[in-house]
């Protein structure tokens, strides 16, 4: 997948979240530093940038057709294409991560997938491989184990590849000889 920079993913994240942005017209510049604004004041974008990466990455957005740019009513709006909501998709995909809370819980999540061979082994391989990166312990063949809440991360992929109803995600206390898995994640 291509790289984008964080500006474009803070511009695609910002327009997605306020559902398209309508702004007054006026000059381009006058209107990046508008856009700029108001998506700052909604908290859309958290931290500063320039106006000229903004108008850049705008620029970009649009020559690539992820975003479409135009007039209605005397307002200029900013919506993302459906080949925008897809890429902002895959960019969170990329982006998602597992947060290591400073004290465990004491409880394990343990992820069961049977993702039957009609699908495709993409969504498979690509469930494994992001377990993998997370440093889940595979406890079998499609039995995964981690210490730290992921279920939300979880669900996000199981949407992403549309694989919902052949993934589960158990929390429990107790896993038998959990001797390994507290090794593993330095729990010990």
């Amino acid at each position: 997948m291509r790289k984008y920079s964080d500006t474009i993913k803070q511009v695609l994240q910002g327009i997605a979240i306020g559902g398209g942005i309508a702004l007054a017209l006026s000059s381009g510049y006058f209107w990046t530093r508008l856009f700029l604004k108001v998506m700052q004041d909604r908290g859309y974008i958290k931290r500063e940038i320039d106006s000229i990466k903004l108008a850049r990455a705008v620029k970009r957005l649009e020559k690539s057709r992820l975003i479409i740019l135009h007039e209605n009513e005397g307002k200029f709006i900013v919506e993302l294409t459906e080949k925008g909501k897809r890429k902002l998709k895959e960019i969170e995909y990329d982006d998602l991560t597992i947060q290591k809370p400073s004290q465990w819980d004491r409880k394990w999540r343990v992820v069961i997938f049977d993702i039957p061979e009609n699908r495709e082994t993409r969504a498979r391989d690509a469930l494994r491989e992001k377990l993998r990166e997370w440093n889940f312990y595979r406890l079998q063949k499609s039995v995964y184990v981690c210490p730290w809440p992921c279920e939300n991360e979880i669900l996000f992929l199981c949407a992403f590849f549309n694989i919902a109803p052949f993934v589960n995600i158990l929390t429990t206390d107790h896993i038998y000889n959990d001797i390994s898995l507290r090794k593993y994640f330095h729990l010990l």
